[in-house]
């Protein structure tokens, strides 16, 4: 069988992620719309509101116990073996809990089963990010790992595009039939998309640089630990640049989407054709942004999409405020397509040129997940807390989101400039200053 191209592979890396991502927002879309009605529908609604976000925020505890598993064998078994249970987990955990009774039907067992789905879901995207990321950037020529890596990213701007729009056709049936079938639909979906999804990846052979770490007998024994041991710090500071990727993402897709409809009483397609938009455009702009960053490097292009964001934070409060209809709709395109987009591109090829081959699968797999506890699954509780100590407005929401803009724009200034990295050369760290490629000044 002749190798695939690199684009090909791009291509399957970004249908086989963007299925993965459909099924795990099609729950924080649920979560913000329907699992506090048919789930915790014994509690307040504040407080159920709480609880719904609470099952929301457990898939992300669970992802890196996926993270830590798929990616200590996907640096020791390979990449693709990894990357089509991982779409096996997480579509059948997500068409089970379209499968699922109400807390009407069964009681106390509908959260508990829910929750037990849902960290079936995590599992499965814990896994999937990292063997996604590599199946492109290993693919990819030097010169444009940042654009081909870039595919891999187009998985959660897609996905959302599919949840929401999925979401947004549902809701056009009455109130009663949406909670009752209609939001189930969008769940079952995911076994359609799981057939596609595994013919895709089963065309795609195992990554160049995995091959040859295999031919050198130079896998590592523990990979994790091997990442602990010898890179730490950039462990550390990788994991502080995901802060703002994850906190925007999940602010404007999860919460913002909860606060328009509950809080502010107001139509749910006002928001949901914003994220609709915001996504769609989050997917041009992810390829842009990464395929700028093979000309002018990594990190400018990620630094320009922190200070947006921080820059942001204030203004998107104020126009939510405002309950006019576009200026909501401006929220939720500039937040995921703009903001997003920018930031999110660069990452996957920053992230792995960063790391070593032999444990670069636990690498991203670690950064991207344990990270992403608090800067993702976190989010909207710490939203929904903030809003709730305050008068019911979003400045101290604006303000925590500058503050984690600036963690991660300190962060990125900490870390070295990699475009142009050799992927098969071993790392040692040491200052960014005595780096053969990194650029001073970026």
């Amino acid at each position: 069988m002749p190798a695939p191209t690199p684009r090909k592979v791009a291509l399957a890396s970004a249908v086989g992620a963007t299925i993965e991502w459909y099924d795990f927002f099609l729950y924080g879309t649920a979560a913000g719309l329907v699992f506090d009605k048919l789930y915790f529908n014994g509690l307040d609604g504040p407080a159920a509101q709480f609880a719904a976000f609470g099952t929301f925020a457990v898939g992300f505890l669970a992802r890196p116990v996926g993270g830590l598993i798929f990616g200590h064998f996907g640096d020791r078994i390979g990449r693709k073996q990894m990357l089509l249970l991982t779409l096996l987990i997480m579509g059948l955990g997500t068409a089970l809990i379209g499968l699922l009774p109400s807390y009407d039907s069964i009681g106390l067992w509908a959260p508990v089963l829910l929750v037990v789905l849902r960290i079936l879901q995590g599992i499965g995207v814990g896994g999937e990010y990292g063997g996604a990321v590599l199946l492109a950037v290993e693919y990819a020529p030097a010169e444009r790992r940042g654009f081909f890596g870039s595919f891999a990213h187009i998985g959660v701007p897609g996905g959302l595009f599919l949840a929401a729009g999925a979401f947004t056709i549902a809701s056009q049936l009455p109130d009663d039939q949406f909670l009752a079938w209609g939001w189930r639909a969008c769940f079952l979906l995911s076994i359609v998309l799981l057939a596609i999804g595994a013919y895709i990846r089963l065309s795609v052979m195992e990554t160049p640089a995995f091959r040859e770490v295999q031919e050198r007998k130079e896998i590592a024994a523990v990979p994790v630990k091997e990442l602990i041991a010898a890179q730490p710090r950039t462990l550390l500071l990788g994991m502080g640049t995901r802060f703002v990727e994850g906190f925007t993402f999940n602010l404007f897709s999860v919460y913002f989407l909860a606060y328009v409809v509950t809080n502010l009483e107001l139509p749910k397609s006002w928001a949901l054709d914003g994220i609709m938009v915001g996504a769609l455009l989050g997917v041009g702009l992810v390829i842009l942004s990464g395929a700028v960053s093979d000309r002018v490097g990594r990190k400018p292009v990620y630094r320009l999409g922190a200070w947006l964001a921080l820059l942001f934070a204030f203004p998107a409060a104020a126009l939510l405020h405002s309950e006019n209809r576009w200026a909501i709709f401006a929220v939720f395109v500039g937040g995921l397509g703009v903001l997003y987009g920018t930031v999110y591109g660069p990452l996957a090829a920053w992230w792995s040129e960063l790391f070593d081959t032999r444990y670069r699968y636990s690498a991203l797999s670690t950064l991207y997940q344990v990270s992403g506890v608090v800067a993702s699954g976190f989010t909207p509780l710490i939203a929904a807390w903030l809003v709730s100590r305050g008068d019911g407005s979003l400045w101290l929401v604006a303000t925590y989101a500058t503050a984690v803009a600036a963690l991660s724009l300190v962060c990125a200034q900490l870390l070295p400039e990699t475009r142009g990295r050799d992927l098969d050369e071993s790392w040692v760290e040491e200052p960014a200053a005595e780096r053969p490629y990194a650029e001073a000044g970026v």
